[in-house]
């Protein structure tokens, strides 16, 4: 008896040390700023269940976006490609989206009805979201999917187009067939991020083809252990939305308002990346350091990124490097030697983390009132 009770005790003594060094701790809820004009809505639109190629079933996608935070989500299950079927016969494509709206009808999560048409290049993955029939997009010939599609008023974009399985030199081909799609607005947007991949490539084919600019987790088994265990959060689409509806969120997409976000790294247009890094830093103080010409800023990220900046004045700092990080919820001075006392500072910085194109940071400008 007494053996007994000392194994169990170094038993129970493994497990728990066991379980300390395996973090469960939970992703951390997702904070953006508004914009002049509209609401950030943070939304992930490319995700698997165990309805086609993922591991977790749809309720589980619900409960993960509520601990992030997040606005909108769409459970993307590939139409054609099932390979749970025989486990889980499903004839009803909207199964997922139906048990997921079911988990988020006392919440606040938009839920997106949406499929992922799958096939190999040149035609590629496209998500078709805010469709009404899953069902009906289910055709042999990829272009009966995408008019489906259409019909059916949906926002389609083409997934992870510099996936190296499918283009070798893991840079997008933009291939007849998209073209085509683009003519005929069957084709509206497309991921710069995917997973944990940026593509410098695709975000150029976005601007060259005005697609919206999208990034998206893909995720397949739990966002934990993809992301969060690793220090990271999944990468969202930030779309700048009239009001958070599916209805705004739709119009928003359509109109190409949108921000892909994974981490520190932030890309989009100019005319909606400008104006989110601007309201993302808060000022909380300046004022100059007792009698000297040495203006002291207090900068505030109220974002949920680290923000990497360059100084970009005519100006100098005093004693830190012109580069400099704004951890997420964090705050930073800088002092800045404007070698007269000023009323006012514009202060024009670098986003070194941000991309408008590729190679391209945006330069965001303050109107700052010494104290």
């Amino acid at each position: 008896m007494k053996n007994t009770i000392i194994t169990l005790a170094l038993l129970f003594t493994f497990l728990g040390l066991n379980a300390q060094t395996h973090s469960h701790s939970g992703a951390q809820p997702l904070s953006y700023p508004n914009i002049d004009g509209y609401v950030t809505l943070k939304t992930d639109l490319h995700m698997h269940s165990v309805f086609s190629d993922g591991k977790v079933w749809p309720t589980i996608r619900v409960e993960e976006a509520l601990r992030e935070n997040l606005d909108a989500i769409s459970l993307t299950e590939h139409l054609e490609y099932q390979p749970h079927k025989e486990d889980i016969p499903h004839p009803d494509r909207n199964r997922a989206y139906h048990l997921a709206m079911e988990e988020a009808k006392e919440h606040e999560l938009l839920i997106v009805p949406g499929s992922e048409i799958t096939r190999s290049a040149p035609v590629g993955h496209n998500n078709a979201v805010f469709i009404t029939d899953a069902n009906e997009l289910l055709h042999d010939d990829a272009k009966d999917a995408f008019t489906a599609a259409k019909k059916q008023q949906a926002f389609v974009f083409w997934n992870h187009p510099a996936w190296y399985a499918q283009s070798m030199a893991g840079t997008p081909i933009l291939s007849d067939f998209q073209k085509e799609r683009i003519k005929k607005s069957e084709l509206h947007g497309i991921e710069v991020i995917n997973t944990v991949d940026y593509s410098e490539e695709s975000l150029a084919l976005a601007l060259e083809n005005n697609l919206t600019i999208m990034g998206t987790s893909d995720i397949h088994g739990l966002i934990d252990w993809s992301y969060t265990q690793k220090g990271n959060h999944r990468p969202i689409t930030l779309v700048f939305a009239k009001e958070k509806s599916i209805e705004g969120l739709k119009v928003a997409l359509f109109a190409g308002r949108t921000v892909a976000v994974y981490n520190d790294l932030l890309v989009g247009k100019a005319s909606y990346l400008k104006p989110l890094l601007k309201a993302s830093i808060e000022i909380v103080s300046a004022a100059y350091i007792g009698k000297t010409q040495v203006l002291e800023i207090e900068l505030k990220n109220i974002s949920s990124s680290d923000l990497l900046f360059e100084n970009a004045m005519s100006f100098t700092f005093y004693d830190s490097s012109p580069v400099f990080e704004i951890p997420a919820g964090e705050s930073k001075i800088i002092k800045i030697k404007t070698l007269n006392r000023l009323g006012s500072l514009d202060l024009k910085l670098e986003a070194l983390g941000a991309f408008t194109a590729p190679k391209e940071h945006p330069m965001i400008e303050w109107k700052i009132n010494v104290e």
